[in-house]
């Protein structure tokens, strides 16, 4: 009989983050909900996510029996339960209302533990759940009253009123991530306080599924590039209750890698009626509050993957008998398996204490979120985001290699991990989009000088032997030498070196967060801190570990036991 798996008991790193960072009466709360939804994401959503990826992705209807273009999107029956049970559970509810249980309101670092738990069954559909919780975003902090109340509440329905999924639509043929290239028109209705929206979207995910869509258009007289662009609610349908299109036409679903629960697709509007979002002038401001949300988001979907890979590794190598012997009990098998474990726990601290901070910043708290949060805000984002995404694509591979041969086969989960892997490192922002943004952030805040005092001051706060830290000390004199010396520079030859400035800040955040559990005494997280400072700044073709430390940890890392360890 198969093993009842449940995704959240499994994780107990996860665990200890959230109750480090939930107060104690909402986290009592949250880990019943997470013990249903971990047993539902591992067992029955699994099932659906395999369907969904293997007979059942989305499939565009054009035409209806009397030749009237109807551009539906069907998706199958399980794909719906998976959306009523997701969105019932308030992983985009809950950020913006009251939990009848607490008598409180939710927040991020919980609809992000849930998108986590999701993420590492059906990564796919989160993509749809993270365009929703942006529609939420925008709805709730830059619509008037009366746009607001037409969309928020189904927006964010539990189950009490219809939901309307959200969608997010930006990219355009001619401009990609160069969305001031954009075309789209938008003009006053001639009877209405409305917009009537013309343009093509080029790649616009849960297109016909979404009940509003958050689109960026040119208004008449605006100029040229983003200063130009304005945003508008639009319903997917009519709001005269004919259940016809509002102007809109799908003209094809895009046959993708990976991710393939999510319909996404070339979207037209031919008079789309909208309704004005916000100050005209500031439609790429809002977007890019609600972009930066969605890459917190893809980071936490590339953490599920993470932890999907690294489960299904281990479980394989503890039952597949090879060579006389079973996987788990070969050396290098044992030293994958503790860079895997070592790599994700870290990452996903590292994550949570953004989306802590995140979580701050958004709410907008008035003087309790200074400008140095803010700026440090977008750049931890921008830096996880690329970090994260590289890293589920690294893990789905090592997955497939521990799993020799199977891990080839579709039978197993480990090529779905790996074609829905590979779709973070391009959404959101690429490598060099990314590193872009780091730039301007040292343009604009100095965000280097606030980044690097940060960590010093975290760093003289451990009482760790002094030796540990050192290469997390050494790194940040090079950090403030490169990054003096690409200020320097002209700002095409900056662009070079804007990646080189991203990785190596985010290899001393998350060294210091691996340090500041060292910290608090607990053997497995000095162990982990130990092999994580040998792991990013020691090993090398050049480097060798005496000790053989990964081997000497791998029960306490791995198996979570106190016991010596070597080959069994």
């Amino acid at each position: 009989m198969a093993m009842t798996r449940n995704f959240f008991t499994e994780d107990k790193h996860l665990q200890q983050v959230l109750k480090k960072h939930l107060e104690p009466e909402f986290y009592e709360w949250a880990e019943k909900e997470l013990i249903e939804f971990g047993e539902s994401c591992a067992n029955e959503i699994e099932e659906r996510a395999v369907h969904t990826d293997r007979e059942g992705q989305p499939k565009l209807i054009k035409y209806n029996k009397m030749g009237e273009d109807v551009s539906e999107v069907w998706v199958n029956e399980g794909y719906k339960k998976t959306v009523q049970e997701t969105y019932n559970r308030g992983i985009i509810g809950y950020v913006h209302k009251e939990i009848p249980e607490l008598g409180q309101k939710g927040n991020y670092l919980y609809s992000y533990a849930q998108g986590y738990v999701l993420s590492q069954t059906e990564p796919g559909f989160y993509c749809p759940v993270t365009l929703t919780m942006a529609t939420a975003y925008l709805l709730e902090h830059y619509a008037d009253e009366h746009v607001k109340g037409k969309f928020l509440p189904h927006v964010i329905s539990t189950g009490e009123v219809e939901l309307f999924e959200g969608a997010t639509f930006l990219t355009e043929r001619q401009g990609g991530s160069d969305v001031g290239a954009n075309e789209t028109q938008a003009v006053p209705h001639p009877n209405k306080n409305t917009y009537l929206l013309t343009g093509e979207k080029y790649f616009a995910s849960n297109a016909g599924q979404c009940g509003v869509a958050m689109v960026l258009a040119r208004i008449p007289g605006a100029p040229k590039g983003t200063r130009g662009l304005s945003l508008f609610a639009v319903p997917w349908k009519k709001e005269d209750g004919s259940g016809k299109l509002n102007g809109i036409e799908i003209r094809r679903l895009k046959d993708k890698l990976g991710v393939r629960a999510v319909p996404s697709a070339e979207v037209l509007f031919n008079d789309a009626e909208g309704y004005l979002v916000g100050e005209p002038s500031k439609g790429i401001h809002y977007m890019m509050e609600a972009l930066n949300l969605s890459r917190v988001c893809n980071a936490i979907a590339s953490l599920g993957i993470m932890q999907r890979a690294y489960t299904e590794a281990r479980i394989y190598a503890k039952s597949r008998v090879t060579f006389g012997d079973r996987l788990i009990n070969f050396p290098m098998i044992r030293e994958s398996l503790v860079d895997m474990a070592v790599k994700q726990e870290v990452e996903l601290s590292a994550s949570f204490e953004l989306v802590a901070l995140f979580d701050r910043v958004m709410r907008n708290d008035g003087a309790k979120v200074s400008e140095e949060e803010i700026a440090l805000n977008r750049l931890l984002i921008a830096l996880l985001k690329k970090e994260t995404a590289e890293q589920a694509v690294h893990f789905s591979h090592e997955a497939i290699e521990m799993h020799g041969g199977n891990g080839f086969i579709e039978d197993f989960v480990t090529p779905r991990l790996l074609r829905d892997a590979q779709v973070l490192t391009v959404w959101e922002g690429t490598a060099n989009i990314l590193g872009m943004e780091v730039l301007r952030l040292m343009s604009r805040f100095k965000v280097e000088r606030i980044f690097i005092e940060s960590m010093i001051k975290r760093l003289s706060s451990f009482h760790i032997e002094t030796s540990i830290k050192e290469p997390v000390e050494d790194a940040l004199v090079k950090l403030q030498e490169l990054c003096h010396y690409t200020s320097s520079c002209e700002p095409e030859i900056q662009t070079v070196y804007s990646k080189k400035v991203a990785s190596l800040m985010v290899k001393i955040f998350e060294s210091v967060v691996a340090l500041e559990g060292a910290n608090a005494g607990d053997p497995r997280e000095k162990a982990k801190a130990e092999l994580f400072l040998q792991m990013t700044w020691k090993d090398s073709d050049t480097w060798y570990d005496p000790e053989n430390m990964k081997l000497q940890y791998f029960d306490l890392i791995v198996n979570c036991e106190k016991n010596s360890v070597g080959v069994e």
